[in-house]
């Protein structure tokens, strides 16, 4: 058995992913009515959900208890780079859906309920910010669990023992070999989820909707692909696609199946700690990407509300634009990190030009219909952005580049 483990721990995660997923497509089309091996995507992806609120709650407050000097410069780059990738994915989502304008066939139907204002978004983000911390915990609330393990271990740094930071240290160690332990099981979560997705949808997906899809996947590419490594090379002065295939190979790929940023916070963790990023650093650059960094969430906002103007003849002015870019880009910041989580503000922004709730929440029933491939595109874009600009940010603070690490890629 020890000899089995040993031959599996070395073979590379990526080739058992990829075996995984050939498996499970391959399952899905033959015998779909067995539902059961879905039951390994459900398990995987929850024990990732389970585990990452304490990883990120522990690992949160040991590096910022232990914190020394010098994290400022890159806090303040990796918001920057948070915060300008989503508004220029806005901007690129609104030049696209001009150059390629989508109708969409709107219905009665009708999913959830969604914010009527920014205000409302905003009042939801204080509110999760100062919830209980053990309830932020349970429930996954990630911006309660960052608000309360900077405060905590603002007060370990100041009035903590060192023996009592180690402890906590050494918490977050522990919590760090159950999620290695996890992420070992994601070829067998990543053929459950796969063979859900092509049991219930088939190619169907592909076919409906196809143009409107084409559109978003296309500005996410665009932005994934283009606009973030040629912001990196700018800024590192060095060519950044090696990192960026590194980053689409190890965080895109299984994000794109869990579909939650949230769910694969320990798989860039992992990535940025062996690429020889300061744990003090990625332990809160990741979960803080994971909540703001949302350049998918854009675009989908983005291209869903100017669809619908062009399904209502509504002109749209450039200033227009630019603000819903704006908008855009601050709902998508107070997007949850969960399956979906963006759609839910397309009826807020629709509000900028006057479009009613029921028109509105049924671009956002279009939105789950194509959900099983936009969402996971989505996803992909904005964890894989997560470690991506975090390495970034780390290699310049050192003054390297990333061919100085390019043995551990």
């Amino acid at each position: 058995m020890t000899h089995i483990l040993q031959r599996w721990t070395s073979t590379s995660l990526v080739l058992r992913i990829v075996i995984g997923l050939v498996i499970g497509a391959a399952l899905g089309l033959m015998v779909p009515h067995f539902t059961y091996i879905a039951l390994l995507g459900t398990l995987f992806v929850s024990a990732l959900k389970g585990i990452a609120p304490v990883l990120v709650a522990v690992l949160v407050a040991s590096a910022i208890a232990k914190a020394g000097e010098g994290l400022g410069p890159r806090f303040r780059t990796i918001i920057a780079f948070y915060l300008a990738t989503t508004l220029l994915a806005a901007v690129i989502a609104v030049g696209a859906s001009f150059t390629f304008p989508v109708t969409l066939t709107l219905s009665e139907a009708s999913a959830g309920s969604a914010p009527d204002s920014l205000f409302d978004v905003f009042r939801k983000m204080a509110q999760d910010m100062a919830c209980n911390p053990i309830q932020s915990i349970a429930n996954a609330n990630y911006i309660g669990v960052l608000f309360w393990s900077i405060v905590i271990g603002l007060a370990l740094k100041f009035k903590g023992s060192p023996h009592t930071i180690d402890m906590v240290s050494d918490l977050a160690d522990v919590i760090s070999t159950v999620i290695r332990w996890i992420i070992q099981f994601a070829p067998f979560g990543i053929l459950g989820l796969v063979f859900s997705s092509v049991a219930e949808s088939g190619l169907y997906i592909f076919t409906t909707y196809g143009r409107l899809l084409a559109l978003l996947v296309g500005c996410m590419l665009f932005t994934s692909l283009v606009a973030n490594p040629l912001i990196v090379a700018v800024y590192l002065r060095a060519n950044p696609y090696r990192l960026v295939w590194t980053c689409l190979k190890e965080s895109a790929v299984n994000a794109f199946f869990t579909r939650s940023s949230a769910a694969n916070i320990p798989m860039n963790m992992s990535l940025c700690k062996r690429l020889g990023v300061d744990t003090e650093f990625y332990s809160v650059s990741i979960p803080l990407g994971a909540t703001i960094n949302m350049n998918g969430a854009a675009v989908t906002i983005t291209v869903m509300t100017l669809a619908v103007c062009h399904t209502l003849g509504i002109a749209v002015s450039v200033p227009a634009a630019l603000f819903l870019c704006v908008i855009s880009t601050l709902g998508a910041c107070g997007s949850s990190g969960v399956a979906g989580g963006s759609l839910l503000l397309i009826p807020m922004a629709c509000s900028l030009f006057g479009i009613g709730n029921d028109v509105a929440m049924q671009a956002v029933a279009v939105g789950f219909i194509i959900g099983v491939v936009q969402d996971s595109v989505e996803t992909a874009l904005n964890s894989s952005g997560d470690a991506f600009f975090t390495i970034a940010a780390d290699l310049h603070s050192k003054g390297m580049r990333p061919k100085d690490i390019s043995d551990r890629m």
